[in-house]
């Protein structure tokens, strides 16, 4: 509680590196579990309302738990003034349902290794939103390379044969794409609601909102969860203990912090998802394209992050 209260610590580059990754490293660990989450309930690949439902759950316990911690240490819950839950309703739509049903229904109409690479290009919506909204944020040539660098990286981790058929459907990576601009359009609105909202309420009250969202619409088209087991329930409760905190300390980053400077991590999502699924289904983690993959990445965040700008663009 002592760290959250010291605004100073969170527009530390370094403290700033080490939570983002950590973000990326709880949203990554979120690929292998939320596929061995359909496996444990039973939900087939092409069941899309129960995938809905699934993911409703999850941020539904999410914001409870964010809630529930927010009213113990204190904080006004349910004092939150009409303007503000209207606003933090509308982030919930949008952050949290909009964009998975988006998400959902584009990865089960394309491959696992395009769906990862085209929602990888949330970093590059964020950096140029953040160019016509925020006076001290333009994209810069240095901003433009090290997000290049960023993705080639996720491009590389992700390598199979099938980045050799360069089909393109709109109803796969084009709402994968769709689902990447929302999350980044939203995680800018949310940055600004934390200006006059606290960061645990917003968080806590966005995940919930659109959890019950999608819970309510999986369940209207014939989503249905069973199987509830020790290990199961385990697994759904990491998975929405993982998005408060992960969700929780962006919005906070994102709070304090310039969006091209904390968005460009978006990167290392992938990343840790591919180096992660390789760990729990038993393959090698260290081969030459995940090592080349992470020093790229590293590259192209460091240089977003860097002070000096080679070549300013301005409108």
């Amino acid at each position: 509680m002592i760290i959250l209260k010291n605004k100073n610590i969170f527009k530390s580059k370094k403290f700033v590196a080490l939570i983002a990754t950590f973000c990326c490293l709880l949203w990554g660990s979120a690929y292998p579990a939320i596929k061995n989450g359909y496996i444990l309930f039973n939900i087939s690949p092409e069941d899309i309302p129960s995938k809905l439902v699934f993911a409703g759950y999850r941020f539904v316990i999410a914001g409870l738990v964010l809630l529930v911690i927010a009213l113990l240490s204190g904080k006004k819950v349910l004092s939150i003034s009409k303007k503000n839950i209207q606003n933090v309703f509308l982030l919930g739509i949008f952050q949290t349902a909009v964009h998975y049903m988006f998400f959902y229904v584009g990865v089960a109409n394309t491959s696992g290794v395009k769906s990862s690479i085209m929602n990888s290009t949330v970093a590059f919506f964020s950096v140029i939103l953040a160019h016509y909204i925020y006076k001290n944020d333009k994209l810069t040539m240095q901003k433009i390379i090290g997000c290049t660098i960023g993705f080639i990286g996720v491009m590389i981790v992700n390598f199979s044969a099938d980045l050799l058929n360069f089909s393109f459907s709109f109803k796969g990576e084009g709402v994968v794409v769709i689902a990447a601009f929302i999350f980044s359009v939203s995680a800018i609105y949310a940055k600004k609601l934390t200006q006059s909202i606290d960061v645990m309420l917003v968080t806590g009250y966005s995940l919930f909102i659109g959890g019950a969202l999608l819970t309510l619409i999986g369940t209207a088209i014939g989503g249905r969860v069973y199987h509830f087991t020790m290990i199961s329930s385990l697994l759904l409760i990491y998975m929405a203990l993982l998005s408060s905190v992960a969700f929780s300390l962006w919005n906070l980053l994102l709070k304090y912090n310039k969006v091209s400077h904390v968005s460009i991590y978006n990167f290392f999502t992938p990343i840790f998802g591919a180096i992660l699924s390789a760990i729990f289904l038993g393959e090698n983690i260290f081969e030459i394209k995940n090592i080349i993959a992470l020093m790229l990445v590293c590259a192209g965040i460091w240089m977003v992050n860097k002070e000096k700008t080679y070549l300013k663009i301005v409108r």
